[in-house]
């Protein structure tokens, strides 16, 4: 299939600033998509000649909102939402017993990985065109899958990404009345060497590690790939479909 870079003219994508956000956005100018915009809080400090910056807030509905308005009156064919937690800063990291659940955490948590992308895809859904491929791809893990998990902990991000899976279900079915040519998917991009993973990488395997831009070069390929039969549902770095 031709790949998704060459199909596309205008593509956004949030969480800019991130290791693997920033790589999407490079990856896409270097496919030659006609107009990239790259939405974090901040200027990107390794910003891609050609991309353009939009500057956008999870705590903050209305830069969301304005973000939307500065991509222009044409439609978007790509939106993929690469911001969110694993960790909060000042904190031990991933609850390992229920025994640590906070309330103030999780809701914290909850609110930068499902809160903050349901708000994206408020905004930003509307701008898909009806006429042609659309695409609305959101980072989620494969350890928010319920049917997979056999180890449990990690309980506010589980949960997150769980509740972002659904959601990712529930915007599939709704596109799918008005945007028959649409695809919705959650894509767990692997263990990519990123701030997010840095504290948990020390015993991983030889070869598990990927970097960030191979990472955005594998879902990307992934993205070519799916049509709107593979809506609703997640999908991991080398395309094989991840149950929820």
């Amino acid at each position: 299939m031709t790949e998704v870079g060459q199909q596309l003219d205008r593509a956004i994508v949030f969480g800019a600033s991130g290791g693997i956000g920033s790589a999407l956005v490079a990856e896409l100018v270097a496919r030659g998509v006609g107009t990239v915009f790259a939405a974090a809080r901040t200027r990107p400090a390794a910003l891609p000649k050609g991309a353009i910056w939009v500057r956008f807030d999870l705590d903050n509905e209305r830069t969301i909102a304005a973000a939307a308005q500065a991509t222009g009156s044409m439609p978007l064919d790509c939106a993929i939402v690469a911001s969110g937690v694993l960790s909060l800063e000042g904190r031990a990291g991933p609850e390992r017993s229920y025994k640590q659940v906070e309330s103030e955490a999780m809701a914290r948590v909850l609110h930068l990985n499902t809160i903050g992308p349901a708000l994206i895809a408020k905004h930003f859904l509307p701008l898909l065109p009806r006429d042609r491929r659309a695409v609305f791809a959101a980072l989620s893990a494969r350890v928010g899958s319920i049917s997979d998990n056999r180890i449990g902990g990690w309980h506010s991000y589980r949960a997150s990404k769980a509740a972002l899976n659904m959601l990712v279900r529930n915007y599939a079915i709704e596109l799918s009345r008005t945007h028959k040519q649409a695809v919705c998917v959650a894509l767990h991009p692997g263990t990519v060497d990123t701030a997010l993973s840095q504290p948990f990488q020390a015993n991983l395997p030889e070869g598990q590690l990927t970097a960030p831009a191979e990472a955005a070069r594998n879902l990307l390929r992934v993205l070519d790939r799916l049509t709107p039969e593979d809506s609703g549902n997640m999908f991991d770095w080398a395309g094989e479909r991840v149950e929820f």
